[in-house]
C-alpha cells in the first residue's frame, strides 16, 4: 500500500459523511446571517440601541457597501451571471447526472448563496432609492437577514436530507 491510498483511507473523502463538510456548512450560514450586505449585524443592533457614533458608522458602511455592490453589478454583472451559470450547470451536471458526490456537495453549498446575493442586491437597489436613515436601514437589513436565515434553513434542510440519502444509499462500507 502506498502513502496516497493510506491517507485516503484515513480521511474519508466522501463529502456528506465528512464532519468537515457539515462544519463548513454551519460556518457558511452562520457567517452569512451575521454579515448582512457586508455589514455586521451587531452594528445594526448597536446603532439602534446606543445611537451616536454607531449610527454614523452604520449609515457610512451601508452607503459604501451599497455603492460597491451596485457598481460591481452594473459594470460586470452580466459576466458574473454568465460565469455563475457556467459553474452551476457544470456542478449540477457532474453532481446529479454523473453522480460525483463532491460536485453535489459544492453545488449544495454555493447555489443557495446565489439567492442570498440576489436578495442583497435587491435590498441595495432599494436602499439607494431612499434616504438613508437609521430606521429605514435597520429595517431593510433586518428583513434581508431574515430572508438569508430562511434561505439558510431551507438549504440546510435540503442538504442534510440529500446527504442522509447519499450516506444510506452508499452504505457504511462504501
Amino acid at each position: 500500500m502506498d502513502w496516497y491510498s493510506t491517507i485516503f483511507e484515513l480521511i474519508d473523502m466522501r463529502s456528506f459523511s465528512n464532519l468537515w463538510y457539515w462544519i463548513a456548512l454551519a460556518v457558511l450560514w452562520s457567517t452569512a446571517s451575521h454579515w448582512v450586505m457586508g455589514v455586521p449585524y451587531d452594528l445594526v443592533v448597536r446603532a439602534r440601541r446606543v445611537g451616536g457614533q454607531a449610527e454614523t458608522d452604520l449609515l457610512d458602511i451601508v452607503r459604501i457597501n451599497t455603492n460597491r455592490m451596485l457598481y460591481i453589478a452594473d459594470v460586470s454583472g452580466v459576466v458574473i451571471l454568465a460565469l455563475c451559470c457556467f459553474l452551476f450547470a457544470g456542478l449540477a451536471t457532474l453532481g446529479f447526472y454523473y453522480q460525483v458526490e463532491f460536485a453535489q456537495a459544492v453545488f449544495l453549498l454555493l447555489f443557495p448563496m446565489v439567492l442570498v446575493g440576489a436578495n442583497s442586491l435587491r435590498v441595495a437597489r432599494n436602499l439607494r432609492r431612499q434616504d438613508l436613515t437609521v430606521e429605514g436601514v435597520s429595517k431593510a437589513l433586518h428583513r434581508c437577514r431574515l430572508a438569508t436565515q430562511i434561505i439558510g434553513m431551507l438549504a440546510i434542510l435540503v442538504t442534510s436530507m440529500w446527504g442522509m440519502y447519499q450516506n444510506f444509499s452508499i452504505g457504511v462500507l462504501g
